[in-house]
């Protein structure tokens, strides 16, 4: 058990552990338990109060874990720095995952929290960005947004993840490099063979948007950071430049040597950078 705040004691994996509690003494924020539009989430505030610049702003989280785990380690160590540091709220949601729910559920999820925010904020005064399964679910959201007529937010950062499959190089090289956590499955592809996409139609943009140009051309700004180590690069790679032949305004950041998820350890120095 992991004691996020004062009223908040939560089961969370042993090998987040030693990266939350660095991070909550480098990075100083309250945290508060919410339901936003029935979802439930966690609102981070900077404890030195919100940038002036950032009064009108706010920034989505949708945290890491497979689409199947590590709420709320993962999003805390996703939205506490961000808070921090860019002295913005940050609203990481608790979207539902697998096994109880299947795809579309975290699309919906996403949509019915951005829908709510977009009655306070101006949609290019909301970003939205995640890690892993987020970041691959923040592409996905802003399809759905597409699909189901919402404006689009202001700009995006699809982190340790894509806008579709897993693949390339990257999926092969990563492992012997040192990056263990990959999983055989993801070298071909792998995202329908994770639990919450289950049955899907793996060419359904909603799914992997990398599959439209239509829908990839109305992406809004988009930050895509990844390492050289990282399974997720190739494909990280490959969204960036699809992106940029669109016309999308698209930055990719890769740090050498670094993993999958790195910038979970503050201490790192390339951590601080990004």
């Amino acid at each position: 058990i992991y004691t996020l705040s004062l009223h908040d004691a939560l089961p969370i994996s042993r090998f987040l552990v030693p990266y939350l509690e660095r991070q909550k003494a480098l990075f100083a924020v309250t945290l508060d338990d919410q339901k936003i539009a029935g979802v439930h989430a966690f609102v981070y505030t900077p404890a030195g109060g919100i940038a002036a610049a950032n009064k009108d702003r706010v920034l989505i989280n949708l945290h890491g874990g497979g689409f199947s785990g590590c709420w709320p380690g993962c999003a805390e160590l996703e939205s506490r720095p961000i808070a921090a540091l860019a002295a913005i709220k940050v609203v990481s949601v608790d979207y539902r995952q697998a096994p109880d729910n299947k795809f579309p559920a975290a699309s919906e999820d996403v949509a019915a929290v951005y829908k709510e925010l977009l009655k306070t904020y101006c949609p290019e005064n909301i970003g939205i960005y995640g890690c892993s399964a987020g970041g691959m679910l923040t592409a996905q959201s802003v399809a759905w947004f597409q699909e189901h007529d919402l404006p689009r937010p202001g700009a995006i950062g699809i982190f340790c993840g894509s806008a579709g499959e897993f693949g390339g190089d990257a999926a092969y090289t990563s492992t012997p490099l040192g990056e263990a956590r990959l999983m055989p499955e993801m070298r071909d592809g792998g995202m329908t063979r994770l639990g919450y996409f289950g049955n899907t139609d793996p060419k359904d943009p909603l799914v992997a948007p990398i599959h439209s140009p239509e829908m990839l051309a109305k992406f809004p700004p988009t930050l895509i950071i990844t390492g050289t180590r990282a399974f997720e690069m190739s494909s990280a790679v490959y969204t960036h430049s699809q992106l940029v032949k669109l016309g999308v305004d698209a930055e990719l950041h890769v740090w050498e040597g670094l993993f999958h998820g790195f910038f979970y350890n503050p201490d790192v120095p390339e951590s601080r950078e990004a």
